[in-house]
Order: structure tokens, then C-alpha cells, then sequence
């Protein structure tokens, strides 16, 4: 019984007399574990009470000597913890047939293999010669990606090629060009200033004269012929000379002056006479003498073959009778040869230089 006692006076046994007196006896009245006065036979059957089932002894259990503690789990999973199948009894089919169960089971109870994971590699350990080559493989780039750099650098290549190319048409060009026409102005006026050149006919690409357009702030040479590596490409303007084109010279009393120059680039002196208009004064000089002409009329577009615009009395720029005139042409639209724009005028003022500057030059 487990309830509270009272304790009894000191010095006083607290077993009652007689307790070990007598000899203990099996006790054999009915199974009555918690004393409700109805006594039921032990679960086990025996009649007798159940050392596992007395409540008093609930708390601590002393195994049997008979059955070691992993006995069980020896007898029922076998020598490494593995719950073996019992023995199959019967014929040798039914032997196959309980082999091929536990096979299944092991199968199933197995589950999907998992990758077993390495430790990683040690940065700073030196690599195996296998290591090496497997490295060096991966690192090899493919046909592939060499094909496609190779036609990377061959764009590239061609872009800065083109670069280069536009630089040289678009700005060295004009550089150089303004260089050798400034020179050759230079060197003219210094030899009508010595007297070493006399007028007369002139040899192809010899400059002869300087041409003046004070709206535009031109003031570039005039060669003789439209030769465009030895006059037009040099920044100078070309004159139509003896040839396919025989126009006159300005000295002529009665006739038209024609002149070639380009629009863009090697200088480029004719780019905006587009913006001319009528009454704007355009002046040649030669070694003796200043002709000053007047703009009169423009055709904005013809096709390079209409040579007429070069005739003594031009066609398209409305002069009806012989006189004296100046005919200047360049290429249309900007950039391209497909198409020429005609410029005319016609001589208002003969001033010899010893006179000084007419007033085109002086204003």
C-alpha cells in the first residue's frame, strides 16, 4: 500500500510485533491487486498474481536471466541487426518463392541511390598529370566559339577601317587640300609680284588665276584643266580649258568662263554656292586685272552629260546674246556625283590692278 502512515513513538518498532516472526507464506486468497474487496483471477491465468502486474513493483523490472536483453533483437534481426525472414518451410518452389520476396523487399526498402559527395578540392594542392590534361581540355575553346571571334575581329577590323577611311574623306582631306591650295595662292601672287609669270596660255594644272567669292569667304586658285588628282583633288578650282570643253578666259571679249570645283571633301570650295543669290558679286584676279561678275540665275539639278551649260551663251541660264559670262558647276546632292548644280554670272566691272581692289573685295 502506498497511502501515508502515522508515525509511531520514537524508539518504537514501526513494523507491527510479530512481523518476521513467522515464516512467509505464498499467499493464495483471490487476486485482489487494489484491495476493492473483488478478487479476478491474474491476466496470465494462473491463478496466481503476476510479479509483472504487482502494482508495488511497477516501477522497477529486473529482466530474466533466461533471456538476455538483445536476445530478442538477436534472435529477430540476426547477427548484425538485420530482421531475417524465417526459414522457409515446404518444397524448394516455396523456398524460391520466399528467396524472391526478401529480394523484393531488400529492392524496395533500398531506395534510390544518392551520389555520394567528395570533399572539395584543395585550391593550393598541385594537380595530377590526368587532372592537368582534363583542365587543359576545358579550357581549349571549340570551333565554334573560335569561327565567331574570327568574324568578330573581321567586323571590327572592317569598322575601323571604314572609320579611318570616312576620317580621311571628311576632315584630313580638306586639311590637306586647304594646305597646298593656300600654298599655290601664295606662290602666285609672288610671282605676278616679281613679274616671273606673263599671261598667256597655261599648261594643265598650272594655276593662272585666284578666284574670289566674298559671301562665302572663298578665295582659292584657279588651274587650268579639271584634271581631279592634279587640280580638283589639291583644293583648287579647275578651269575648262582646250579640250572637250574649250570655254573662254576671262580676258575674252566676248564668251563664257567655266569653272569645276567639289563640293565636298580635298578642300571642298564649292560646297555652298547653293546660297548664292542674284546681285552677289564673284570676282576672278588675274596678274593684271580684277573681272568682277554678278550672280544671275542657278539650276539646281541637271545630269552630268548637259555640256550645253558650257556654250557661249549658256542654255538654262537666260541670257539670249553673246556676252561675257561665268559658268560654275560642282556635284549635287552633297556626298554624291549622280547629279550637277549650275551656278552663272555675268561681268559687270573690269578693274585693272594697278586701279587696287574693286569694291566686292574692299567691303
Amino acid at each position: 500500500m502506498t497511502a501515508l502512515r502515522p508515525e509511531r513513538e520514537s524508539g518504537a518498532d514501526w513494523y507491527p510485533a510479530g512481523a518476521y516472526d513467522a515464516p512467509w507464506e505464498p499467499r493464495t486468497a483471490p487476486y485482489d491487486p487494489h484491495g476493492s474487496g473483488t478478487p479476478y483471477p491474474p491476466p496470465d491465468g494462473s491463478g496466481e498474481p503476476s510479479v509483472a502486474d504487482d502494482a508495488e513493483t511497477m516501477a522497477l523490472r529486473i529482466p530474466s536471466p533466461s533471456a538476455p536483453p538483445d536476445s530478442a533483437g538477436t534472435a529477430a534481426h540476426g547477427s548484425h541487426g538485420r530482421r531475417e525472414a524465417p526459414p522457409a518451410t515446404g518444397g524448394r518452389a516455396a523456398r524460391r518463392r520466399a528467396a524472391k520476396r526478401r529480394r523484393g523487399r531488400r529492392a524496395a526498402g533500398s531506395g534510390p541511390r544518392v551520389p555520394q559527395q567528395t570533399a572539395p578540392r584543395d585550391p593550393s594542392a598541385p594537380l595530377s598529370r590526368v587532372e592537368a590534361r582534363r583542365l587543359a581540355r576545358a579550357r581549349r575553346p571549340s570551333p565554334g566559339v573560335i569561327a565567331s571571334r574570327i568574324i568578330g575581329e573581321l567586323f571590327i577590323t572592317t569598322g575601323v577601317v571604314m572609320l579611318l577611311f570616312v576620317t580621311y574623306q571628311l576632315w584630313w582631306s580638306n586639311v590637306r587640300a586647304h594646305q597646298q591650295a593656300g600654298h599655290e595662292a601664295h606662290q602666285l601672287q609672288d610671282d605676278w609680284a616679281s613679274g616671273k609669270r606673263a599671261p598667256g596660255t597655261f599648261e594643265p594644272g598650272q594655276g593662272f588665276a585666284i578666284l574670289h567669292i566674298p559671301k562665302l569667304d572663298v578665295v582659292v586658285p584657279i588651274a587650268e584643266g579639271t584634271d581631279k588628282t592634279k587640280v580638283l583633288d589639291k583644293g583648287m578650282v579647275g578651269h575648262y580649258g582646250p579640250g572637250s570643253f574649250d570655254t573662254a578666259m576671262p580676258d575674252a571679249k566676248t564668251g563664257n568662263f567655266g569653272l569645276a570645283g567639289h563640293r565636298n571633301t580635298h578642300g571642298e570650295p564649292f560646297r555652298y554656292i547653293n546660297r548664292l543669290t542674284p546681285g552677289d558679286p564673284i570676282v576672278v584676279e588675274t596678274q593684271d586685272t580684277y573681272y568682277v561678275y554678278k550672280m544671275t540665275s542657278m539650276l539646281p539639278v541637271t545630269s552630268p552629260s548637259n555640256t550645253a551649260v558650257l556654250d557661249p551663251i549658256p542654255a538654262g541660264s537666260g541670257f539670249t546674246k553673246p556676252g561675257r559670262y561665268i559658268t560654275l558647276t560642282t556635284c549635287t546632292p552633297e556626298f554624291t556625283s549622280k547629279y550637277r548644280l549650275i551656278v552663272w554670272g555675268k561681268m559687270v566691272e573690269e578693274r585693272p590692278r594697278s586701279k587696287g581692289k574693286p569694291d566686292a573685295l574692299v567691303d
